[in-house]
């Protein structure tokens, strides 16, 4: 079992005092850096997309969306909150991953599917964030040339640079040994977010509030024949519905943030757990429902993808310039919160697996300036630098791979944010076949398939008109 040391408590000759009853270093997070966890990993850059999307399904579909789907994503976290402890949800085993809650309820095959679609996931988040923060960093450049140079200059940049820039910071973030010691990471992105959500909203707001251009709106999004052909309205509207799915999803990593969780006799970790996920997910409902329907309004059906980056506003371009700095100092963060689970996973492998090789269980102790002693392990070093620089290559390699991302999360969606949780808590609770609760769980896991089924079918769709438009090596911005 792996111990955190702690030197003081060796010195103080008091180790007990200092961990938890599993033999690690005492738990202090709580349903406060738990929302702050969630907030980071759920509210991307993807919110300012959502006028994209509600465009797509009108005044009607587009609030449905987003609201149902954040029911059904609160409601299966609380769920999935009640294991992280087995067989008893409060005074049970502590499961420290998604793979050891599935192993503990249902075991089987089923462990090894859980693990393929968790952390194909989180790598391919990862290579989008990568794409997505040098997106943010292009347009602040862009911003400024066409502020100097007139918006209709080409204004030409390679995303390559900042790419390895993004990298680069990622090599040192990395170091951050675990999840625990990542909550002030997780405050400065989640304030980031509400920044550039509050700036993208106050600019519709003063659009819409302008009036000069007249924007067409409907109860059924965009029309067929005036802005999309009827297929185009199809693939559109499965596209939408797929990324609003997908926008609340934070189940990959939910357990190791409740991991994090200090545990109390009169509050355990579950229900500050679902606190948390209350506080996150209603709060990121609230940002949804703004951006998507304040931008659906300033824009119309001609909503672009992301009206930041994709100059939806050209001015005040100080403003737009400081809106993507928030952008990609939140991914920065954003990037840590996924990566993480991964990270501990392999070193967790590597460790079991090798239980007496040095290279990857000793730490030696450096001295960092303005920071103190930083414990570091070569395998760590080595192993985390490497991930951030094949994620940074295949992001270059292939600049289009957001769309791989939607089919990664179609692929994602379903297991791991619906069935795990319903059948986990089926298993938990025993509850009898074909009971009314049993039939009403086992329709909301179908109906999700389906979504996820039709999500991946136009993600497939897309990535198809992507590869044919697809040149190598022409700059990307």
């Amino acid at each position: 079992m792996f111990v955190e040391k702690i030197p003081g408590d060796y010195e103080n000759g008091d180790v007990n005092k200092n961990l938890d009853d599993d033999g690690r270093v005492k738990r202090t997070g709580t349903w406060v850096t738990a929302s702050a966890h969630i907030i980071t990993a759920v509210i991307g850059s993807g919110v300012l997309s959502l006028a994209w999307a509600v465009a797509q399904l009108g005044w009607v579909g587009g609030p449905a969306a987003l609201v149902v789907f954040s029911f059904i994503t609160y409601f299966t976290s609380t769920l999935l909150a009640d294991a992280y402890r087995a067989p008893d949800p409060v005074r049970g085993q502590r499961n420290y991953t998604y793979m050891d809650a599935v192993r503990a309820y249902l075991g089987g095959r089923k462990v090894q599917l859980c693990g393929l679609a968790k952390y194909m996931n989180l790598t391919g988040i990862t290579i989008g964030y990568t794409i997505t923060s040098s997106i943010s960093m292009v347009a602040v450049k862009r911003s400024n040339c066409f502020h100097k140079h007139g918006h209709q200059a080409k204004c030409e940049t390679s995303n390559y640079p900042f790419m390895v820039i993004f990298g680069c910071i990622q090599i040192v973030l990395s170091q951050i040994p675990n999840f625990a010691k990542l909550s002030w990471l997780s405050i400065i992105a989640s304030v980031m977010s509400f920044a550039y959500s509050f700036i993208g909203l106050g600019l519709s707001i003063a659009k819409v509030a302008g009036g000069e251009e007249d924007v067409r709106t409907t109860l059924t999004g965009v029309i067929v024949g005036v802005d999309v052909s009827g297929s185009e309205k199809v693939w559109r509207t499965l596209q939408a519905i797929g990324d609003i799915a997908f926008a609340y999803s934070f189940s990959n990593v939910l357990i190791e943030i409740q991991d994090t969780i200090k545990w109390s006799p009169v509050v355990p970790e579950n229900k500050s757990m679902k606190r948390a996920t209350a506080i996150g997910v209603s709060t990121t409902t609230i940002f949804y429902l703004l951006c998507g329907l304040v931008g659906y309004a300033a824009f119309g059906n001609d909503a672009p993808g992301n009206f930041l980056t994709g100059f939806g506003f050209y001015e005040p371009f100080w403003l737009i310039d400081f809106a993507n700095i928030c952008i990609a100092i939140h991914l920065l963060g954003a990037y840590q919160v996924f990566a993480q689970p991964l990270f501990g996973f392999v070193e967790g492998w590597c460790s079991r697996r090798w239980p007496g090789n040095r290279f990857f269980t000793s730490e030696q102790a450096v001295r960092v300036p303005f920071y103190g002693v930083y414990y570091i392990n070569l395998f760590r070093l080595v192993w985390r630098t490497t991930y951030v620089i094949v994620t940074a290559f295949v992001a270059m390699l292939f600049p289009f791979f957001n769309n791989f991302l939607g089919l990664i999360g179609a692929g994602s969606f379903w297991p791991l944010v619906v069935y795990f949780p319903i059948e986990i808590h089926i298993a938990q609770t025993k509850m009898a076949k074909f009971s009314f609760k049993w039939m009403w769980l086992k329709i909301l896991t179908w109906a999700c398939l389906i979504v996820s089924l039709i999500a991946a079918a136009a993600s497939v769709q897309g990535l198809i008109q992507s590869l044919q438009a697809y040149k190598p090596f022409q700059l990307q911005y």
